[in-house]
């Protein structure tokens, strides 16, 4: 459970979601710092590091994962979950290996980011014997593309050819959402 005025940094370039997100986060007792960008939040972190930090995964200049990675190694102790609009397997398990806490697809509201600070703290689950659906082919397809440009190191050029694909045409794909199924 996180604590009553706790201090949480909310990194964000959508300025509209930034504010009303700490708006949400203050009004539920947590002190709010806010940054739109790579540099202002490790000037943020290294002035006061903060207890929790909220990361947009996609922002201009350098990307939340390289954020997550610098205010990890400037303070272990602070938790942070990464938010994202372009979710992909293999950007969670990049984040997770970074040391996120948590991994949340956007649009979230705050309820959704203290919860998933929460089930971070809470005890791993028990097999699940429940028959889960396969994904649908258009999710598979989104998973193996963003598989494909993380292997490339985000060098469409380079991921188009493996793919097989027309660089523009990976390009169309990847300014899509991704599936929900």
């Amino acid at each position: 459970m996180i604590e009553e005025g706790a201090s949480v940094l909310l990194v964000d370039d959508d300025e509209v979601f930034r504010k009303t997100l700490a708006r949400a986060l203050s009004r539920r007792g947590l002190e709010v710092r806010l940054a739109e960008d790579y540099e202002t939040a490790m000037e943020a972190a290294r002035a006061d590091s903060p207890e929790l930090a909220v990361i947009d995964l996609r922002m201009p200049g350098r990307s939340g994962l390289e954020l997550l990675r610098d205010l990890h190694e400037l303070d272990p102790t602070t938790r942070i979950v990464v938010l994202t609009g372009y979710g992909s397997i293999a950007t969670a398990v990049d984040a997770m290996r970074l040391g996120a806490t948590s991994y949340v697809p956007k649009p979230a509201d705050a309820d959704d980011i203290l919860a998933a600070f929460d089930r971070a703290e809470a005890p791993p689950l028990e097999a699940v014997t429940a028959d889960f659906p396969a994904p649908s082919l258009a999710r598979a397809e989104w998973e193996h593309i963003n598989r494909v440009l993380n292997d490339c190191g985000g060098n469409i050029s380079e991921a188009a050819r493996r793919l097989g694909l027309h660089r523009r045409s990976l390009q169309r794909k990847l300014q899509k959402y991704p599936p929900r199924t």
